[in-house]
């Protein structure tokens, strides 16, 4: 293996291993606690919100794509479609975007977030799906609600729409190929019949 292979394995690790302060007592002494890492080969995302374009809608507006939450094992839970919350199987392919959120924010930490995902998925088993007032996004707000978190019950689809699109990170290059070329190609193909005709 080459150094610069070696090297950037490394950084990848780096980026995707963050410290955390974790209380630990009655003191509020902190301890560093890593953060399991991300496995992008294998589609684990611990702590994570996970975002993938739908063909078409994405095409023409791209901030609007399919979300999953994920548990703390990186397990990708999705409301995928009615009566439906599938585990590690988007409905629209692998995720291309990521956001990183922190077990910190969540009063009871790791079971917390786990057991917030978990009620959101069998609550949304039991529901329809509606593309524009219970969705995916509804389903990741309902679980961030449900471990209240960074101390807010007000998360809603609009709020992690915008937070996904400015935050989120691509996986891979080809992730944001495969998000943003289509856009351009048909923004490109408007701007030269507007043009040309």
């Amino acid at each position: 293996m080459s150094s610069s292979t070696s090297r950037n394995q490394q950084q990848k690790h780096q980026e995707s291993t963050e410290d955390v302060d974790v209380e630990m007592g009655s003191g509020g002494d902190c301890v560093r606690e890593r953060l399991p890492p991300i496995d992008f080969n294998l589609d684990r995302y611990p702590y994570c919100i996970v975002w993938t374009p739908i063909p078409v809608l994405t095409w023409i507006l791209p901030f609007i794509g399919h979300m999953g939450i994920c548990m703390s094992n990186g397990v990708i839970r999705d409301f995928a479609g009615p009566y439906v919350v599938t585990e590690d199987n988007m409905a629209f392919g692998r995720p291309t975007r990521y956001l990183r959120l922190h077990p910190k924010h969540v009063q009871g930490g790791s079971d917390a977030w786990d057991e917030g995902v978990s009620k959101a998925s069998i609550l949304y088993g039991t529901r329809t799906h509606n593309l524009f007032c219970d969705n995916c996004h509804s389903h990741v707000a309902t679980a961030l609600c449900n471990m209240y978190y960074k101390e807010r019950s007000s998360w809603n689809m609009i709020i992690l729409c915008f937070w996904m699109f400015g935050c989120g990170r691509f996986v891979s290059i080809w992730a944001f190929i495969k998000t943003w070329l289509p856009f351009a190609i048909l923004l490109t193909i408007v701007a030269l019949l507007a043009v040309y005709f």
